[in-house]
């Protein structure tokens, strides 16, 4: 393996709830890197961006919502079953109810979902691996 495929890789993943409320935004993912697990709009960080400005600009990407407001809440260090390691930092932000996020990258994911946050285990199974890890092991609720 290389040396660039040793090192961990920065993920952000963002956690955009429907503001009075726990539902949170969730796609079923496409490709080879976690392909049909459920996952937030999210993606690489980066260089010279801040956390916050990663998530802004990915969830305009894939969800075509302007976030403001975005924060820190959470990291995670994942190593997948095929040898990737990434540290995944968990930013949190809310969106009005009734908010509509469009698919824009079809390609990448199969739809947006909002699910109740604590449900997320039971409704939306395989989880990927960040998520399903800042589950199970952070105290951070919304």
């Amino acid at each position: 393996m290389s040396e660039a495929l040793r090192r961990p890789l920065v993920g952000v993943g963002v956690l955009i709830f429907q503001a009075d409320s726990d539902r949170v935004l969730v796609g079923q993912r496409k490709g080879a890197h976690g392909g049909g697990e459920w996952a937030l709009p999210g993606g690489h960080l980066e260089h010279g961006e801040s956390f916050e400005e990663c998530a802004a600009r990915e969830v305009l990407e894939e969800t075509g919502l302007t976030l403001e407001g975005v924060e820190f809440a959470y990291a995670v260090n994942s190593v997948f079953p095929n040898g990737a390691h990434y540290v995944t930092v968990f930013c949190r932000a809310s969106e009005p109810a009734g908010t509509v996020p469009v698919n824009a990258e079809p390609d990448k994911c199969e739809g947006w979902e909002w699910v109740e946050y604590s449900r997320l285990v039971e409704t939306c199974q395989p989880l990927f691996l960040p998520l399903a890890k800042l589950l199970l092991e952070s105290p951070y609720h919304p």
